[in-house]
């Protein structure tokens, strides 16, 4: 169930807001005027969305090459391909 707060506790009740987002791990939906405003969240829970998004960017690459035929590497290419870069570097 979303956590929603009036735009006037961002002033009056900001360190409840900050507790609830950090011990909730869910972003708190801020209105104004009845109508939603601004989304409010942890930095922890921020860095995790955008390492979800990042996956999910990253997923949707592979299954595109899937579709156009890519088979992709074997597990011996791969490491045969790090084991290239280590001695390099």
């Amino acid at each position: 169930m979303p956590i929603i707060k009036p735009i006037s506790d961002l002033r009056n009740k900001s360190n409840e807001i900050s507790e609830l987002a950090h011990n909730l791990n869910e972003p708190i939906f801020i209105t104004k005027n009845g109508e939603g405003n601004l989304v409010v969240m942890s930095i922890s829970h921020f860095s995790n969305m955008q390492l979800k998004l990042e996956l999910l960017a990253k997923l949707s690459i592979a299954q595109n090459q899937r579709v156009e035929g890519d088979t992709g590497r074997t597990l011996k290419q791969v490491m045969t391909n790090i084991r290239k870069s280590i001695n390099v570097n």
